[in-house]
């Protein structure tokens, strides 16, 4: 059976700072600029189906822990421009 590290796919990280939100108050914003707020309340109301709702629960979960320095990392690695 396959450990959820082994499961993990990395380039699920470099989506995050390179999709852009296509709805609501942050459309146009990259996944990773949406603020917490804004997810926290999406998860409440219901995430979307599929690979945006699996995106932004991802930016959820990095941001609700504290982890918001692997965002920025992969930002400056993918030489991404935050909106805010």
């Amino acid at each position: 059976m396959a450990t959820p590290i082994s499961m993990f796919d990395p380039s699920i990280l470099k989506e995050l700072v390179t999709t852009k939100v296509y709805f609501g108050k942050y459309k146009d914003s990259l996944i990773c600029d949406v603020p917490v707020h804004y997810l926290e309340w999406l998860d409440r109301q219901g995430m979307p189906k599929g690979k945006a709702g699996m995106l932004l629960s991802t930016a959820l979960v990095i941001k609700s822990n504290g982890l918001d320095e692997i965002l920025h990392e992969l930002k400056r690695k993918y030489g991404v421009k935050s909106r805010f």
